[in-house]
């Protein structure tokens, strides 16, 4: 509480949380509980926990961790925040529908994630924090918060230089080089280093005033080389195996083929229009995954449709 939140990523969190209710409520033998910032709407027909201006947002939310089963959490990555949700699940013996904090902790660090999944001789952007000599490569950069949650602050360099510049204009950030491409995400179901690819969705990008932001998203999207970016999907979930349930990840298709620029350790906003686009609950299938042998009934649904996310303004159809 207290802090001002970029209206876009705002709106972004909203539409996810009410999705994830609206999915979860679906679900037979589910009684919801969640917590929320009174300065957003309330959710018709769920028991919520207000969280108030002179309220502690992590102790209302542990509050709620006492009286669940298991517990879903919606967070950014950004300032150790989903981790340290994630912890407290753990520790206090409930079920966590969500990676795994030593995940979440990787994850969240753009530059980290690089070199895990580099290690693993995954295709990635090469990554640079200010202690990092960048090299003087042809061509735009795109500086952002290393542990930054979507588009928030990320700013195009017209070269290395400028880059270089950037980053030492304030703690956290990294440099990554600008792959021409397709810019996508994948929508995949992760357990025990297993994987199970949902979606391709390719994503519409505005540069404006040398921000970068994200406009719209097809999830679902009718995509070339879906048996090669399932293969990649599969391949970060070997390197990552405390991935857990949905999980998105940034890439671009370059000529070269796919290069990964972050693993989303949480719900992406492509989740919102995923359950129309497969004609399934994705959220059911998450819970599918606390039964045994899960990986092994795991079927994409056939067929499915296009659906378009319209971050202007709202979801549609």
């Amino acid at each position: 509480m207290g802090t001002l939140v970029p209206p876009g990523l705002r709106h972004e969190a909203d539409l996810i949380v009410r999705c994830l209710v609206e999915d979860l409520a679906a679900c037979p033998g589910i009684e919801l509980l969640s917590s929320r910032d009174a300065r957003l709407p309330a959710i018709p027909g769920v028991e919520t926990m207000r969280v108030g201006p002179d309220d502690d947002p992590r102790a209302t939310f542990l509050r709620g961790v006492e009286a669940a089963d298991a517990v879903w959490p919606t967070a950014p990555e950004t300032g150790g925040v989903l981790e340290r949700l994630a912890t407290g699940v753990e520790r206090r013996g409930r079920t966590l529908l969500g990676c795994r904090p030593d995940a979440v902790r990787i994850a969240a660090s753009k530059r980290r994630t690089a070199e895990t999944l580099a290690a693993a001789a995954i295709p990635v952007v090469p990554t640079f924090a200010a202690d990092a000599a960048i090299p003087d490569w042809p061509g735009p950069w795109v500086t952002k918060p290393d542990d930054g949650a979507g588009a928030e602050d990320t700013i195009v360099a017209e070269d290395s230089r400028s880059a270089s510049m950037r980053l030492r204009s304030g703690p956290g950030l990294v440099a990554q080089r600008w792959v021409q491409g397709t810019p996508l995400s994948l929508s995949m179901l992760c357990v025990d280093g297993q994987c199970l690819l949902l979606s391709c969705n390719r994503q519409h990008l505005r540069i404006f005033d040398g921000r970068v932001a994200l406009d719209a998203i097809e999830v679902n999207a009718p995509i070339e080389r879906w048996d090669e970016l399932a293969t990649l999907a599969g391949r970060i979930a070997t390197a990552l195996p405390g991935l857990w349930g949905y999980v998105g990840v940034d890439l671009v298709m370059s000529d070269g083929g796919p290069v990964v620029l972050e693993v989303n350790p949480r719900l992406t906003t492509s989740y919102c229009g995923l359950g129309r686009a497969l004609g399934t609950s994705v959220a059911a299938m998450v819970l599918d995954l606390l039964s045994p042998g899960a990986p092994a009934r795991w079927r994409r649904p056939a067929g499915g449709t296009t659906v378009q996310l319209n971050l202007e303004t709202s979801l549609a159809g």
